[in-house]
């Protein structure tokens, strides 16, 4: 069984239900440490001051917020200290709302709630709330010295706590980029249409896989076990043609065809299960 990171209450009205924080989601990312190509040592960074070039200690290195160009305001510890977001072990529901009005931009990192002890109760009235209502409640909590908005779903029976970007956090995509008007023609889009439905298939997550990270965990487990690897640069990607628009439409949809779609056959699994998952809850049954 994994390890609470944090433990608290959700309020609910009038309703207090003890619950643990437990992570959703473990990365996988490559891990490299910086060496010394001639003994293989471990290199260390440290901290020099522009100035005199020379290395500072920690105990004479202060926070400084940049106000202008080399213009900085010097903030000590015990004024952060104290601006700090009350200390609080209590996940505030604030309001309710339909899922599809949140969007997936606003998603940052994902946690598992579970009931504490003797909370089991409110904790399943709260998730068959939610599913036979089909709202999800936005919230804030304090981890770690640090406010956060969240909001709270049910998945498969579980309160799933997704931390969320504030609103001034998130760009107008409008202030970012620029999107030229143009027109398009009636009959290309229903072409498109036709190789969206074509291409269209139910969500397998394990059917992605990061095949980069793979191949070279492959290559240092050979060079581990002492094997000379030869690599081949990737070829160069070739700039793309200037073509017909409702001709590559057409040729996407026979090649969508003739290869059966993306539509997903009898083996896929339900929505953000994994292999082994419905094993264990016959097990558990």
């Amino acid at each position: 069984m994994a390890r609470a990171i944090w433990s608290g209450s959700i309020s609910f009205g009038l309703v207090n239900i003890p619950v643990k924080l437990y992570v959703a989601v473990r990365e996988q990312r490559l891990h490299f440490h910086m060496l010394h190509d001639q003994d293989k040592a471990r290199l260390r960074r440290k901290m020099v001051s522009e100035t005199t070039g020379k290395e500072v200690h920690p105990e004479h290195i202060v926070k400084g917020y940049a106000v202008g160009p080399d213009q900085y305001v010097v903030v000590q510890q015990n004024e952060l200290e104290a601006l700090q977001p009350e200390k609080s072990r209590t996940i505030n529901i604030v309001d309710f709302v339909d899922q599809k009005e949140i969007d997936p931009i606003y998603y940052d990192r994902a946690y598992y709630l579970a009931p504490d002890q003797h909370a089991s109760k409110p904790y399943r009235l709260l998730v068959e709330a939610m599913e036979k209502s089909k709202k999800v409640a936005v919230a804030k909590f304090v981890m770690r010295e640090k406010e956060y908005l969240a909001a709270l779903r049910p998945v498969e029976g579980v309160i799933c706590l997704s931390t969320m970007h504030f609103g001034d956090e998130v760009l107008d995509p409008q202030e970012v980029t620029e999107v030229p008007e143009v027109k398009v023609d009636e009959r290309e889009v229903k072409m498109a249409e036709q190789l969206i439905s074509t291409l269209t298939s139910k969500f397998k997550p394990d059917k992605y896989k990061d095949e980069y990270r793979h191949r070279v965990l492959e290559m240092v487990q050979r060079k581990a076990k002492g094997e000379k690897v030869v690599t081949q640069p990737a070829p160069a990607e070739k700039p793309g043609k200037v073509i017909n628009l409702m001709a590559a439409l057409e040729a996407s949809l026979a090649e969508a065809r003739k290869g059966g779609g993306g539509r997903g056959g009898a083996g896929s699994r339900k929505r953000g299960s994994h292999p082994g998952q419905s094993e264990r809850r016959r097990k558990s049954a």
